[in-house]
């Protein structure tokens, strides 16, 4: 039976502490931590963001870029952090980038926000259901003070109602400021539903904070028709030209492979109809101290395309769920606050930003490969960048 991991209640971010811990697992294992033993940070920074911290996995980060971005928050040229194992990827991202550039960049904006909580009531019958409803929605402003009192940025926006049977579900839809906010609005809706139940609701029969209506972390198409996150499209207009220069493609060849790649993705039931944004996304999370997970939900999006009437190629892409923060969380940790440092996208005022990069970013990835694989291309790139054989 294996022994429990050293673990201290007083002080538990400690070298010491760390080490008992590799020792136990070495012991027990024989394998030696020679790297993961590494890093040029105290340990109190990471209090809070990880429990039986012992040591640090090391992922490759490559610089792409740079990137143009004509945005409403993003504006100039950025060099962007990718953090990969994936060979091929940045050089591919960085291929996007370069036509980007010369088309004389990629235009971004934020269209929605709002971060959400679910709770659902159930009741004796559909008919208290159904009323419990109605005094929701005439006693918002009571129930948005009650949320509000718990958060100095969080704000109440609306509050969807979606009924099932004796069963009614709240999506409590905030704006949440530069956090991502999914703690932030739990604890504020705990709070307004705490208020809520105070009241007695006709028929209440049970109640749950969270009953997976808001898919946190997992796909769904409420949000992606709703939102969650940042709702974000960044497009751009190519010529013939430039295409044929660059990504060795016509628009025609290149508008034909997306429709029938839509297509295919729309056979196989996808959450998104693009080549890759989980790539990009995920890259440029891990290098900026995003929650990882959220890329389950960020990385749904959708393409659409135009070839206009001089021949030009309009392209653009939409994120419907993209969860980021430029405060809070893995933000303030050393290396992924410089690499939010370098794009200006540290701290307050700033999460738009990022997320016009971000899309910038992912628009460059799918101009990148759907092009390679529809000039034949897509082999031949990973064989000489990829696969560490």
């Amino acid at each position: 039976m294996l022994p429990k991991l050293p673990y201290s209640k007083t002080n538990d971010y400690t070298e010491e502490q760390a080490e008992l811990r590799r020792k136990t697992v070495e012991k027990e294992t024989g394998v030696t931590f020679q790297h993961s033993n590494q890093y040029s940070f105290p340990l109190e920074k990471v209090s809070g963001n990880i429990e039986n911290f012992s040591g640090v996995v090391q992922v490759p980060m490559g610089f792409a870029g740079p990137l143009l971005v004509n945005g409403e928050a993003a504006k100039g040229e950025f060099y962007v952090p990718m953090a990969t194992t994936e060979g091929t990827l940045v050089a591919s991202y960085n291929r996007g980038m370069k036509i980007a550039r010369l088309a004389g960049g990629i235009t971004t904006c934020v269209v929605d926000d709002r971060m959400n909580r679910s709770p659902v009531f159930v009741f004796k019958n559909a008919q208290n259901a159904r009323e419990f409803g109605k005094w929701v929605a005439t006693h918002f402003n009571e129930i948005k003070a009650k949320a509000e009192e718990t958060t100095g940025f969080g704000k109440l926006l609306d509050i969807g109602q979606y009924a099932l049977g004796k069963m009614r579900w709240l999506r409590f839809n905030y704006s949440t400021g530069d956090a991502a906010g999914q703690n932030m609005v739990t604890k504020a809706t705990r709070n307004a539903c705490n208020w809520i139940l105070n009241q007695n609701p006709e028929g209440i029969e049970d109640f749950s904070l969270a009953a997976n209506f808001d898919t946190d972390k997992k796909h769904s198409m409420l949000n992606s028709m709703q939102t969650r996150g940042k709702r974000v499209v960044a497009e751009i207009t190519l010529s013939k030209q430039l295409m044929e220069e660059v990504l060795h493609v016509s628009p025609q060849k290149l508008f034909s492979l997306r429709q029938l790649s839509s297509t295919g993705a729309f056979m196989a039931g996808s959450v998104n109809n693009g080549a890759h944004f989980a790539n990009g996304i995920t890259a440029v999370f891990i290098a900026t101290g995003q929650d990882v997970a959220n890329v389950a939900e960020s990385s749904a999006g959708f393409y659409y395309g135009e070839i206009l009437e001089n021949g030009d190629y309009y392209y653009s892409i939409t994120i419907p769920a993209l969860i980021v923060a430029t405060y809070g969380g893995g933000t303030g940790l050393p290396t992924q606050r410089e690499c939010l440092e370098m794009m200006g996208c540290y701290g307050s005022g700033k999460v738009n930003k990022l997320a016009e990069i971000i899309a910038a970013v992912v628009l460059c990835g799918e101009l990148s490969l759907g092009a390679a694989v529809a000039a034949d291309e897509w082999v031949s790139s990973h064989e000489q960048y990829g696969r560490n054989r």
